[in-house]
């Protein structure tokens, strides 16, 4: 049978028309897509240029974690003699310290029995704001004493020293776990600006004198040498010096407050790293999602290290920690000012310079090595038994007489602060892909191992006076 001529032409012309509708539609798709297109791409120059800014943002919250009882330590030269606790003071504010840990115990308890209720950026809002506070109020009270039990205390300075000890002792709890919100090249960022919060307030010091000693003739005042130290007056006073530690607090409030809120940051957040739901189809045709399991074995948060892996993670972390904010600094002048004032200058210094360092060797060469964490955790220790070892030895420690001595102490810090550092840096990298949970364990287990490396210290060095101090201008050893 032949097809009528008018059928076929009408058929031709249905075919036309339901292919110019699918063209117009998919032009019309094209030139939505387009502007989409155009929107989401961010020229490379412009990307970087953001990138930067949320790096330095992530830097600044970094220094506010410790600069202000970092600050306080290396003022203590210009805090002792005006005091009435005098020498006392380096213990009162180990003990201020210790008790200010009560403040991390209790955020990292209420992660756990509450979750979700506590809020992580109001917190660090309340912890940043007070630690302006105490800065400003400081650099006015500082000098202000008080009668008790017969005898005047700096009460203000140690209310004070208290509230800040709490800032920077939270701030391993509250700081930290906020970090996971970003990307995780940011984390990077955030522990060099750790490194500066010691470096920072060292060269304002350094800058102010703080620490300058001078040998002078003091056979008249019954010196059996001839000589005595005597302490150089500073560039500017505590005052100034408090008002720049809140001039930096102001300045870690404000970076959280633009990475909190700041649209370049919020396009910086990390995305979910859930699992994706495997779409899967069953036998009648219809559709439906199982959670795909995790990767590597038993998991620890959202990784893949099993849990005797990140209980070594964490012992590790506890020990490293014990040495750098515990043990080492508690013995630093004992180790260093038999060598003469400018070795312990240069070590002091250096050592904190070392931490940004090993921040910025991270970022260029990270590795996730246990083995090689193990390494260097290991090296470090043994640098830190030699320090030991000359402290415990002062004031003739070996090498006294040669300038070998000075600069073999000047090395092993430099060498101690920065592979420890690294090690530290490497193991929050590795727990922030474990998940929020493990970053907040992770500064609980920060400050345990600095309560405890600093609890151990204490005695010894208070108490039984273990440790001898040298006298840069009345050397007493054998030549």
């Amino acid at each position: 049978m032949v097809p009528h001529p008018r059928a076929g032409k009408q058929r031709q012309r249905q075919r036309q028309g339901r292919g110019a509708r699918a063209g117009s539609r998919s032009r019309a798709a094209g030139q939505q897509q387009q502007p989409q297109q155009r929107r989401g791409a961010e020229p490379p120059s412009r990307a970087r240029a953001m990138g930067l800014v949320v790096h330095l943002l992530a830097c600044l919250l970094g220094t506010g974690a410790w600069v202000a009882i970092n600050g306080v330590w290396v003022e203590l030269p210009l805090l002792v003699p005006e005091v009435p606790e005098g020498w006392l003071l380096p213990a009162y504010i180990t003990v201020i310290t210790q008790l200010a840990n009560g403040g991390p115990l209790a955020v990292t308890l209420l992660h756990r029995f509450l979750p979700g209720r506590l809020s992580e950026a109001g917190l660090i809002y309340a912890l940043a704001g007070l630690g302006c506070l105490a800065c400003l109020l400081l650099a006015a009270f500082w000098r202000e004493t008080s009668l008790v039990g017969g005898s005047h205390h700096s009460t203000a300075l140690l209310a004070l020293l208290f509230c800040l000890a709490l800032v920077d002792c939270t701030s391993s709890v509250t700081f930290l776990p906020y970090m996971r919100r970003l990307r995780p090249r940011y984390l990077t960022s955030y522990f060099l600006g750790e490194g500066l919060s010691g470096l920072l307030p060292g060269l304002v010091a350094l800058g102010q004198g703080v620490g300058a000693v001078r040998c002078v003739n003091g056979s008249q005042a019954g010196n059996a040498t001839g000589l005595r130290a005597e302490h150089q007056a500073a560039r500017f006073p505590v005052q100034g010096f408090f008002l720049f530690l809140g001039g930096m607090m102001a300045l870690c409030l404000a970076a959280f407050a633009l990475l909190h809120h700041l649209p370049l940051a919020r396009r910086e957040r990390a995305k979910d790293s859930r699992p994706e739901p495997l779409q899967l189809e069953d036998a009648g045709g219809g559709r439906g999602s199982v959670q795909a399991p995790p990767a590597g074995g038993r998991a620890f948060g959202s990784g893949a290290y099993s849990c005797p892996q990140v209980a070594c993670i964490f012992g590790v972390l506890a020990w490293v920690n014990a040495l750098t904010n515990g043990v080492l600094p508690a013995v630093q002048s004992y180790s260093c000012l038999p060598y003469g004032n400018s070795a312990y200058h240069l070590a002091a210094t250096l050592a904190s310079l070392a931490n940004p360092l090993a921040c910025l060797v991270g970022m260029l060469l990270p590795s996730r090595s246990l083995l090689l964490l193990g390494a260097l955790s290991a090296l470090g220790s043994l640098v830190a038994s030699y320090i030991l070892a000359v402290a415990v030895l002062s004031p003739c420690p070996p090498l006294l007489h040669v300038p070998t001595g000075a600069v073999l102490i000047v090395l092993c810090w430099v060498l101690f602060t920065g592979t420890l550092s690294y090690v530290k840096l490497m193991i929050g990298v590795i727990l922030r892909d474990e998940g929020h949970g493990a970053l907040v364990w992770c500064g609980a287990v920060v400050q345990l191992g600095s309560m405890a490396g600093a609890l151990t210290m204490f005695p010894l060095v208070s108490v039984y006076s273990l440790f001898r101090a040298g006298d840069p201008c009345s050397p007493s050893c054998p030549g």
